[in-house]
C-alpha cells in the first residue's frame, strides 16, 4: 500500500526531472494533476529538505540534497549489475560497460573487463557526449527529436575521430535505425581502431541506462551482430527488472 504525501512529493520530484530539472508551478501542475496548494505544501518540504531549490524567477528546480542520494544509488547501480556484465562478457569475449546519461553527458558507471590480453577500458566515472558512443546513441534514441536537438545545441557536435557523426540530423536519422534494430553501434566514431555494440536498459517503459561491448574492431567486426545484440537485450532486461520500481511478483 502506498502513502499518498510520499507519492506526490515524488511525482513532483519526477515532473521537475522530466522537464530538465526545473520547471514552473503551472508545469508541475499540468504533469502531476495535483492542486497548486498541494504542490506548494510539497515544494516547501522538499526546499527545507534541500531537494527542491526555488530559483529567482520563481520556478523551481531541483536540489543539491539529490547528488548525495543520486552518488549513492549510482554506485548500487554498478555493483547489481556486475553479474549481468559478467554475462555479457561471456557471450562476447569483449569487455562490458554500463553507462547512464546524466544532464548532457553519457557517465560509465560500471565494468567487467574482457579476459584478453588486448581488450578495451572506459574508465569508470569517465563522462563523454552521447553522439559518438554506441552507449550515448542508446539514451537518445528514447528521447523526442525536440530533446536531441536541444542537447546538440548545448553541447556541440564535436567530430572525435573521422567517423564521428557531426550533423544533427544525420544523427536523427542514425537514432531512427537504432529504434528499429534494438541496438546502436559506435564503429570508430570516438576512438579510431575501437567497435561497440550497445543495448537499452528498460525501467518499465523508460530507457535508464544502456550495456555495452567494445572491443578491437576486428574481433567485434568478427562477431555476429545480430545474434549478440539478441543476447544483449535478454541480459539487459533481466537487469532492468530488477531495477524496475514495480517489477513483477515472484
Amino acid at each position: 500500500m502506498s502513502v499518498q504525501s510520499v507519492d506526490r512529493a515524488l511525482d513532483v520530484l519526477e515532473a521537475l526531472a522530466e522537464h530538465g530539472g526545473e520547471a514552473g508551478l503551472s508545469e508541475i501542475a499540468a504533469r502531476t494533476g495535483l492542486p497548486y496548494g498541494t504542490i506548494h505544501r510539497l515544494l516547501r518540504t522538499l526546499l527545507m529538505r534541500g531537494y527542491v531549490r526555488q530559483e529567482s524567477d520563481r520556478r523551481y528546480a531541483l536540489g543539491g540534497g539529490l547528488v548525495r542520494l543520486g552518488g549513492i544509488a549510482e554506485r548500487m547501480v554498478g555493483v547489481w549489475a556486475q553479474p549481468y556484465l559478467a554475462r555479457m562478457v561471456e557471450l562476447s569475449g569483449e569487455t562490458a560497460n554500463l553507462a547512464v546519461l546524466e544532464g548532457d553527458f553519457i557517465v560509465y558507471v560500471a565494468q567487467a573487463a574482457s579476459p584478453r590480453r588486448l581488450r578495451m577500458f572506459a574508465e569508470v566515472g569517465r563522462r563523454v557526449l552521447p553522439h559518438s558512443t554506441a552507449v550515448g546513441k542508446v539514451m537518445l534514441a528514447d528521447r523526442p527529436a525536440d530533446e536531441v536537438l536541444g542537447l546538440f545545441e548545448r553541447t556541440g557536435m564535436p567530430r572525435r575521430t573521422a567517423n564521428t557523426i557531426t550533423s544533427a540530423q544525420d544523427m536523427l536519422t542514425e537514432l531512427d535505425r537504432v529504434r528499429v534494430r534494438g541496438y546502436a553501434l559506435d564503429l570508430g566514431e570516438e576512438e579510431l581502431g575501437v567497435h561497440c555494440l550497445a543495448v537499452p536498459v528498460h525501467d518499465g517503459d523508460r530507457v535508464v541506462a544502456a550495456m555495452s561491448v567494445s572491443g578491437p574492431a576486428e574481433r567485434i567486426e568478427a562477431l555476429d551482430r545480430e545474434e549478440l545484440a539478441e543476447g544483449m537485450r535478454k541480459i539487459a532486461d533481466t537487469f532492468g527488472t530488477e531495477l524496475s520500481p514495480n517489477p513483477p511478483t515472484r
